[in-house]
């Protein structure tokens, strides 16, 4: 798991022994009606950039530490010090949380998954409906802040899982396929406290595109 998301597309590789901030794949006002454009310049340029400053803090004077991607970071906290590991899990997996988020969405990706991850719903999770039901459930019962997503384990099966505050299921061996975001800072502005509407809703926005590419590549046969 480690060797794989070290060539992560999403890998928020530093810059020059900083973290930058990830651009979108489109603009803030591109996923509206859904997620309007305040909500995102809020969540993208606010919450998103705070975390990025927050883990380059964290990481003052920590040299051998500043090269190294988010993802290693996230993975590898055993080599991380105890004084700086509560901020550098909390910053570097909000860093890598939201650079998958981001790209889980489109507004013009497909709208349903296609071929072999289609066929891995159908197979583990009885279908795209039963699936999107059983995401969407496990999405409202997050208690305050939190994520729920899409994994393949290592043997490629998928299953539904959720963490809380910026955790990440690949520190689990859990691959991320697709995410969902349902910290409130997501959904406020737009949803209020409907939770449940935000969930139902942001499948009009789902890159399933992206998704499909992201499993093939996961389960693809090793060379």
């Amino acid at each position: 798991m480690k060797e794989f998301l070290a060539d992560e597309p999403c890998a928020c590789e530093p810059m020059g022994g900083d973290h930058i901030l990830t651009e979108l794949p489109y603009k803030h006002a591109s996923l509206a009606p859904h997620i309007d454009e305040r909500t995102m310049q809020i969540h993208h340029t606010k919450h998103h950039a705070s975390y990025v400053k927050k883990l380059n803090g964290a990481l003052e004077g920590h040299d051998d530490l500043r090269e190294r991607s988010a993802w290693w970071l996230l993975l590898n906290l055993e080599s991380v010090p105890e004084s700086i590991k509560t901020a550098v899990r909390n910053n570097a997996g909000g860093h890598v949380n939201h650079c998958l988020f981001w790209h889980a969405m489109s507004p013009s990706g497909a709208r349903k998954p296609s071929g072999a991850l289609a066929q891995a719903i159908d197979r583990d999770l009885g279908g795209f409906t039963e699936f999107k039901k059983a995401f969407e459930d496990a999405g409202k019962k997050v208690f305050g802040s939190g994520w729920v997503w899409l994994v393949a384990d290592d043997g490629g099966t998928l299953r539904v899982t959720t963490t809380l505050g910026h955790d990440n299921p690949a520190a689990d061996g859990l691959f991320p396929v697709l995410v969902n975001d349902v910290w409130e800072h997501a959904y406020y502005l737009k949803h209020q406290n409907e939770r449940g509407n935000y969930l139902d809703g942001w499948w009009a926005v789902v890159d399933w595109d992206q998704a499909t590419r992201r499993h093939a590549r996961y389960t693809a046969p090793a060379p």
